[in-house]
């Protein structure tokens, strides 16, 4: 039977109609709110006030959210209302590109972040000279350049699979686990790939996290409790998106795929949840942004 290899269709989070008629409300206003407080972070980003490094990843960060939940957000959100979520294989391999190019670029980008972050409170006095624009241009480049590798490498491998058989594919988005499982072949090869690339990126981003947080706390050894505030409402709201973000990716990535239902409720948070409390997060905690928002908001 080829024409089902013409597309896939995508498991719907429920069976039960009524309930899915309750998610399509839930998650309609998630993805609105994922759009709207990222365009507002963007737009309160680019005013000339806030011109520092940090601002500069943020911009980046928010663009990268508005995709990242758009590659999977609105068909699975449409998909809550037909009967068959059906996606053509191109739309299938394109949004797995898409999750993972996303998805690979946030690591990168919040791992600049930490390193900006680090080189602030640890090297105040030469900061503006460590991050120049062009550092921070140049680590944003390579974050989309690497984003790009990596989801290329995850791609390439699945596109060129056989897919003769069923077509039903155990998750709301097209992913490396599940359409491996759908393949007409032996995929332990490709899995294995598919774990070593996620896995060394994800673990080798999180070290460096880590070591950039160590490096804080040590440099804050011999400081009053105003210095430590000051480190800490810093970096506060960029440790809780790196654990809300690192934490589901980790479980799903590093890991053989076995229970794919597992995989599916563990990536509502790092596909919706994170991309939509990030603007929250970065807002709420800071005072400079708080600022521009009330500027925005009297204009």
């Amino acid at each position: 039977n080829s024409s089902s290899m013409k597309e896939f269709i995508l498991l719907s989070l429920s069976e039960n109609q009524g309930v899915q008629k309750i998610y399509f409300v839930v998650f309609l206003l998630f993805y609105t709110l994922t759009v709207a407080g990222n365009l507002i972070v963007l737009t309160v980003t680019s005013s000339r006030h806030l011109n520092s490094p940090m601002y500069f990843f943020l911009r980046h960060l928010s663009f990268v959210d508005i995709c990242y939940s758009s590659v999977t957000a609105p068909q699975m959100i449409s998909g809550f209302l037909v009967e068959n979520n059906t996606i053509s294989f191109a739309g299938c391999i394109g949004q797995l590109f898409g999750v993972h190019f996303f998805g690979c670029t946030e690591i990168f980008i919040l791992t600049a972040m930490a390193y900006d972050r680090c080189m602030a409170i640890c090297r105040p006095l030469h900061y503006p000279a460590l991050m120049s624009r062009r550092l921070c241009g140049h680590m944003v480049g390579v974050s989309w350049a690497g984003g790009f590798l990596h989801s290329t490498l995850q791609t390439l491998p699945i596109a060129l699979l056989p897919f003769c058989g069923p077509n039903r594919v155990a998750h709301y988005f097209c992913d490396v686990h599940p359409l491996l499982h759908l393949a007409c072949a032996d995929t332990r090869a490709e899995g294995l790939a598919a774990v070593a690339n996620s896995g060394v990126i994800s673990l080798s981003c999180f070290l460096i996290l880590v070591t950039s947080y160590g490096v804080i706390l040590v440099s804050l050894r011999g400081q009053m409790l105003s210095g430590w505030h000051k480190a800490l409402s810093t970096c506060g709201s960029h440790i809780t998106v790196v654990i809300l973000f690192f934490g589901p990716t980790t479980f799903v990535y590093i890991r053989p795929a076995s229970d794919l239902s597992k995989d599916r409720s563990v990536a509502m948070f790092y596909t919706l949840i994170t991309p939509m409390l990030n603007p929250l997060i970065y807002t709420l905690q800071n005072g400079e942004v708080k600022a521009a928002m009330r500027k925005l908001c009297r204009r």
